[in-house]
């Protein structure tokens, strides 16, 4: 792999793991358009998901040191258990959190390989793109937001995560929209759609990593790893951050336009 095509791709991860256009569909249609092979890169998806892992463990580290530390608390005094979870914010996230990952868990475990050899390639991505546009287009008529967040509404924008399992599906459009549809403040949900994602792509890296160590690191690919790292972590550290910004003012309804274009474009090109 090229440098450049270490940062083209780097780039294309970073920006699109949290803004809602879907990192891995734009993983697939970048690969093609580069002329790329589909197959996957365990190596360098390992590194890029790691670098993105990284910005949002920046961003969000104020609030993961909080709720280790009420975790810690909790794990020190556990009789305290009944009391904690109703007094304490942290703890209720965190119950809401592995609520959250039980249908991604059940699906990534189940069904992921063969749904992503039917569904990974340019043509069926383009066709998820549209989708996703619509799933963003509706939020536009969601303008009054009255509900926190619960226990029912995180198990449902969990059932959203797996379902963005499909390539061209976004994870974060998915579970934000899900959480606006149901009422819950914006920033509310889109603070628990990232920080719920935490564990996820942690387990999904170490699952590969355990891969990637049997292939080997060949050391000639350092440079390109190092840049595919760099690139997703800092572009993935923006998006999150102007993602956030731009939800409290507009929402996400506007990347629908986005998508539908991409889509369009992606239909056309690998008719």
């Amino acid at each position: 792999m090229e440098i450049i095509d270490s940062f083209l791709l780097g780039l294309i991860q970073g920006l699109t793991e949290f803004l809602p256009i879907s990192s891995s569909g734009h993983l697939v249609l970048g690969k093609a358009l580069l002329g790329r092979e589909l197959g996957k890169s365990i190596t360098f998806e390992v590194v890029v998901h790691f670098g993105t892992l990284c910005s949002i463990l920046i961003y969000y580290r104020k609030k993961i040191t909080s709720i280790l530390s009420s975790l810690w608390e909790l794990l020190i005094n556990p009789s305290d258990f009944s009391n904690k979870l109703s007094t304490d914010s942290n703890i209720k996230l965190s119950g809401f959190i592995l609520l959250s990952m039980i249908p991604a868990l059940i699906v990534g475990l189940t069904l992921k390989d063969t749904i992503e050899n039917v569904f990974l390639n340019p043509f069926m991505v383009s066709i998820m793109l549209l989708v996703t546009g619509g799933i963003l287009f509706a939020t536009k008529f969601r303008t009054r937001f009255p509900n926190n967040l619960g226990a029912g509404s995180a198990f449902g924008i969990g059932l959203a995560q797996a379902f963005a399992i499909l390539p061209g599906i976004s994870r974060s459009g998915s579970t934000i929209s899900l959480g606006l549809y149901l009422g819950i403040k914006r920033e509310e949900v889109a603070n628990f759609s990232f920080l719920m994602v935490i564990p996820v792509i942690a387990g999904a890296m170490l699952l590969e990593v355990k891969t990637m160590i049997e292939l080997g690191i060949p050391m000639a690919a350092f440079w390109d790893l190092a840049v595919g790292f760099i690139t997703s972590f800092v572009s993935g550290y923006i998006a999150l951050k102007y993602l956030i910004i731009l939800l409290r003012t507009k929402g996400i309804h506007p990347f629908a336009w986005y998508c539908w274009i991409i889509g369009i474009c992606g239909l056309i090109y690998f008719w």
